[in-house]
């Protein structure tokens, strides 16, 4: 898979030092704050969600429940999209509620709330 790179923070003495965060060549740009997710994937790359931070077993880093459509050419989080491959232990009939609380638990619809500072590379 192809990826590009993208640098998250400034180099400012008040500002977290800039880190290299990998997404896939064709991900979509990060769009504007509040305008509505694009799937950039960005934001769980950078670090999981809280919900994510429970199937991840991780507070830093890329969210494991993060996935890539090629046929889409975005990224999905894989509690809304398909909760039993994001977690393979889960019984199948309780995908749906699963689903349905990781979309209230990541705010899905409500726009891109991620204020992180970004640039190709």
């Amino acid at each position: 898979m192809s990826r590009r790179r993208h640098t998250s923070g400034v180099n400012r003495p008040s500002a977290p030092p800039s880190r290299v965060i990998l997404l896939h060549v064709d991900a979509p740009p990060k769009p504007a704050e509040g305008a509505p997710c694009n799937g950039c994937g960005l934001c769980c790359a950078t670090e999981p969600c809280p919900v994510g931070v429970l199937v991840s077993r991780k507070r830093v880093g890329a969210c494991d429940a993060l996935l890539w459509s090629d046929s889409d050419g975005r990224y999905y989080c894989g509690l809304v999209s398909d909760p039993v491959r994001a977690m393979p232990w889960l019984p199948a009939p309780l995908a749906p509620l699963l689903s349905w609380l990781a979309r209230r638990w990541i705010a899905s619809a409500t726009g891109c709330d991620a204020s992180l500072v970004t640039e190709a590379v």
